[in-house]
């Protein structure tokens, strides 16, 4: 049954549609929005538009920003950041949660996902190309120092992992392999985890 009229039951069938929103939350953030001053709403309608036209991913890190280069790889392109130590991580939200720590200076590669047969995903279906390419320069001479494999600690990010490795090692480049420490729980989403746990982590890890 219809109990608000078709404007308001769009309104929360669309706010339904979003992640980790259900009934209860999408009818009150309906009528939380619905009780806003027009122009605050039209602010929001608009952020929500420019965004999805506007974001895209960085040419570099594959991590989602609204210029060609993220802010981190610009930083590492003007000599901030370290260009040779790579952190591997599944998507965006786990490059902020590390960032949150403040004790990584390296550069990112967002895959994107984590290979899972069960989903139809498969490793050419994430940034593994785009990885090993970033690996040699131009002259095909080994140009970074670490690569650090950040993935869930899932199946599916445990199995990614060990893809990576082998994927790495047959290029036989010169480049240390490193897995982050067991801090982060086994099963756990990294963007879940604290500060001080994911810093944990990035010092215990280990070689592979």
């Amino acid at each position: 049954m219809d109990y608000y009229g078709s404007s308001i039951g769009r309104l929360i069938g669309s706010l339904k549609s979003l992640p980790g929103i259900g009934e209860k939350s999408a009818q009150r953030l309906a009528f939380h929005i619905i009780s806003m001053p027009e122009e605050e709403v039209k602010s929001i309608a608009d952020s929500l538009v420019e965004a999805r036209r506007s974001v895209h991913f960085c040419k570099y890190c594959g991590t989602l920003t609204d210029d060609e280069v993220c802010p981190i790889c610009l930083s590492a392109e003007k000599g901030r950041r370290n260009k040779r130590q790579i952190m591997v991580v599944e998507n965006s939200r786990d490059l902020a949660a590390y960032e949150k720590t403040g004790r990584y200076d390296g550069v990112y590669h967002v895959l994107g996902g984590a290979i899972s047969p069960m989903l139809g995903i498969g490793p050419n279906d994430i940034r593994l190309k785009e990885l090993i390419l970033r690996l040699e320069d131009g002259d095909g001479k080994c140009c970074v120092d670490e690569v650090i494999i950040a993935t869930n600690s899932t199946v599916e990010g445990e199995s990614t992992a060990m893809y990576i490795v082998r994927l790495i090692r047959t290029l036989e480049l010169p480049v240390k392999i490193t897995r982050i420490a067991s801090g982060v729980p086994v099963g756990g989403d990294i963007e879940n985890v604290d500060e001080v746990t994911l810093e944990r982590a990035l010092k215990g890890r280990t070689e592979l």
